[in-house]
């Protein structure tokens, strides 16, 4: 059972208004996204040896716009349902969620940090394994304040069940070291090659 910690949750502002809600979080997976993969940093994932069914890099960018849309959708729904509600646990369960909710969304953000500019791969699967556990939770949680609020979580949980795989696949593929894996420049023809690429 989680606790409502004021100072760990975003002001009632953020909930009360949709735009606010869903805007907050897309504004910042986009502006964390773009920080935290420039060219070189790219260029290293490339590199990386990745697990089975990893989907092509540019269908990130639209699934995670959609996915943080409906998290903040969702966070509006729980918290006015559960503060307009004549019952007192699902006032409870409303506040809660949004603690749960803010701490999610920092764990959230620094993931890509983690994986991709840091290149730390073990503390990066520990902390989407982490938000995969407080999601699960989140989401009962808020199902129980309001139905819709709950199932416009479902999308995130799944994908952040496939993004767990993801990340502990290619940290175990790569030895759990992402350092150096970037070859150095091809003195013929200029191109970089990666690890896995075979000389010709």
């Amino acid at each position: 059972m989680t606790t409502y910690i004021p100072s760990l949750t975003f002001p009632a502002v953020v909930f009360e208004h949709p735009a606010a809600s869903i805007l907050l979080p897309i504004a910042a997976g986009t502006a964390v996204g773009f920080s935290s993969r420039p060219k070189q940093v790219q260029n290293t994932y490339l590199a990386l040896r990745q697990p089975p069914l990893r989907p092509p890099p540019w269908i990130f960018g639209p699934v995670w716009t959609l996915l943080y849309g409906l998290m903040g959708y969702s966070a509006y729904r729980a918290w006015n349902a559960g503060l307009t509600s004549l019952d007192a646990k699902k006032v409870l369960l409303a506040k809660q969620g949004a603690t749960l909710y803010t701490i999610q969304l920092g764990l959230n953000l620094i993931w890509m940090p983690l994986f991709f500019k840091l290149e730390r791969p073990i503390e990066a699967t520990a902390d989407i394994v982490a938000l995969l556990g407080i999601n699960g939770y989140l989401t009962y949680i808020w199902g129980q304040v309001d139905e819709v609020a709950g199932w416009c979580l479902a999308p995130y949980l799944g994908w952040l069940g496939f993004a767990t795989y993801l990340c502990a696949g290619c940290g175990y593929l790569n030895d759990w070291n992402f350092k150096n894996k970037e070859r150095a420049m091809d003195a013929k023809n200029g191109e970089t090659k990666f690890v896995d690429e075979k000389d010709q």
